[in-house]
């Protein structure tokens, strides 16, 4: 088995290198690769990337301009290689130390789509509106899905890459995430959770979602909710 690590990057010079070496330190328990993307970053993050590139395991990708982080992944998993996927932010708040977690019950075949679900606390969240935004999308999926999932916005999902290419998640921005839910819901997937461990940064020091991001995730729930069945006859 092969995962495939996709890490959008923008704009996080500062925090990139520190990052990428927590991921490369990490001991899988199955061969990785990881897939970067530096989306048009205006700082000096494609440069801190490209001291990386004599490891053997990472391929870095870059784009002219700023598409947005579904964009990015979306590159990422058209160009990696491996069985399974799975994104990592590069902006310090996941432990890089807490994938091997999300391994665990697919190699145990208890499962393929596995979400790392985060639990809030004061330690962890900079914002009660952050929190209660956050909850509110994940109740208006399993409202509108009948499902019960704790996390709908955990950058930690992993599934087969084939599986997230059929999906075709179209949101270029944080609505991906949405939509990558809403659609394996609607096919009757309910992910696997494992517990992670999260500590969320301030706008200070770099946090990009807004509650625009928000009001968009609940427009795209309800525009797949409403759609047609999009699975391919096999």
């Amino acid at each position: 088995m092969l995962l495939s690590i996709l890490v959008p990057v923008f704009n996080e010079e500062r925090l990139a290198a520190g990052t990428m070496k927590e991921l490369l330190a990490v001991d899988f328990p199955c061969e990785t690769e990881i897939v970067a993307v530096d989306d048009g970053s205006r700082d000096r993050s494609w440069e801190v990337l490209q001291s990386f590139e004599d490891q053997a395991r990472v391929r870095l990708i870059r784009h002219d301009r700023n598409r947005g982080k579904g964009a990015a992944i979306r590159t990422a998993a058209k160009e990696a290689s491996g069985d399974y996927v799975v994104v990592f932010d590069a902006d310090g708040e996941y432990e890089p130390a807490d994938l091997p977690k999300l391994l665990t019950p697919v190699l145990d075949g208890k499962a393929e789509v596995v979400y790392g679900s985060r639990s809030f606390g004061s330690h962890s969240a900079y914002s009660f509106w952050y929190v209660m935004g956050n909850k509110g999308i994940t109740l208006a999926a399993n409202l509108l899905f009948n499902s019960y999932i704790s996390d709908l916005e955990t950058c930690y999902k992993l599934m087969p890459r084939r599986l997230y290419l059929d999906l075709q998640v179209r949101s270029a921005g944080f609505g991906m995430e949405a939509e990558l839910t809403a659609k394996l819901l609607k096919r009757g997937i309910r992910p696997f959770e494992v517990p992670i461990s999260y500590t969320a940064r301030s706008r200070e020091e770099g946090k990009k979602i807004t509650w625009t991001d928000g009001v968009q995730a609940l427009w795209l729930l309800g525009r797949e909710r409403l759609r047609r069945s999009d699975v391919r006859r096999r």
